[in-house]
């Protein structure tokens, strides 16, 4: 009895054993490599895979999806006898992983060597100022490179950037400097630049004002000769539709001579003939005599009167 009870439990355990080698269970985005009796026999999928126990083995998963290496920095020797440390990023897939697993020992590595070589080969024919403004171009030479040499093992490297490029100390030194300088002119040109726009605007401003004053006082004259025109012409038109006669003009004199009198710089006025016939007509019609004519004009020049003395 206890017997089949042993012989019962030996072939559960060779059971569990049988199934527990048979059956795997590969996740996504990952895949398997099984070899029988120690030779490749296919590639397995993700899901559920049943293998031939104890003559099938399934090696070590593989990850299919696309995945970042970063490799420390490593000293290159530029055109110019500088050496740099260049640190890079590589973003790189599986696609054949029968080629990753048999046609190289460690693809990890092997990338990593080759991308040095490559670095170094490429650094080397640039000098340092193309190095520091060329990385589009060195990121490109490296991928086109690395993904026709890893072809071949199963790996396509889908780009390739450059962390940090990291100058000698005294060339970070001389480059701070020369960027101080820069920045250092660009800000005089920019304050010249500043006043000399400055200036131009203030010259502009004040031209326009000077014309607009200039139209201002232009109109401002031909309004006040226009209206001076009209005052005229009012004027003129009034005395004429009125028909003045001599005592009146001689009234009109009479008011005019104390204003001539009163200007501070007038020593001597002159005293028109007209005026002795308009008081001789004044003085003929207060006394109810008719005026007598008027003495012709003297072909000498006008009579002066002092300017303190009276009529």
């Amino acid at each position: 009895m206890q017997a089949s009870l042993i012989a019962v439990l030996v072939v559960l355990v060779l059971l569990v054993i049988v199934v527990f080698r048979s059956v795997r269970i590969v996740p996504q985005a990952r895949a398997g490599v099984v070899e029988r009796l120690g030779r490749y026999n296919r590639t397995v999928s993700p899901g559920l895979n049943v293998l031939t126990p104890f003559v099938d083995r399934l090696r070590p998963l593989i990850d299919l999806r696309e995945q970042v290496v970063s490799f420390p920095p490593q000293p290159v020797i530029t055109e110019d006898n500088l050496v740099v440390g260049i640190d890079t990023v590589i973003y790189f897939s599986v696609t054949d992983p029968r080629a990753a697993t048999y046609e190289v020992a460690n693809f990890l590595q092997a990338i990593e060597q080759l991308t040095i070589t490559t670095l170094r080969n490429v650094i080397g024919g640039l000098d340092l100022e193309d190095t520091l403004t060329s990385r589009d171009q060195i990121n490109s030479q490296l991928r086109g490179v690395l993904d026709e040499a890893t072809g071949k093992w199963g790996i396509r490297v889908n780009r390739v950037e450059i962390k940090s490029i990291d100058p000698p100390a005294s060339v970070k030194e001389s480059m701070e400097k020369q960027m101080r300088a820069d920045r250092d002119k660009r800000a005089a040109i920019l304050t010249a630049e500043g006043v000399k726009q400055s200036q131009i605007l203030t010259a502009e401003g004040e031209k326009q004002a000077a014309i607009l004053k200039a139209q201002g006082a232009r109109e401002s004259e031909i309004l006040r000769a226009e209206g001076q025109a009209k005052a005229i012409g009012t004027v003129f038109e009034a005395i004429h539709a009125g028909q003045p006669d001599p005592e009146l003009l001689a009234y009109q004199y009479l008011q005019t001579l104390p204003k001539l009198a009163e200007s501070q710089g007038s020593t001597v006025w002159v005293l028109p003939g007209e005026l002795t016939a308009a008081m001789q007509t004044i003085s003929a019609g207060f006394r109810g005599k008719e005026a007598p004519p008027a003495p012709p004009p003297a072909n000498g020049p006008p009579r002066k009167a002092p300017s303190q003395g009276g009529l």
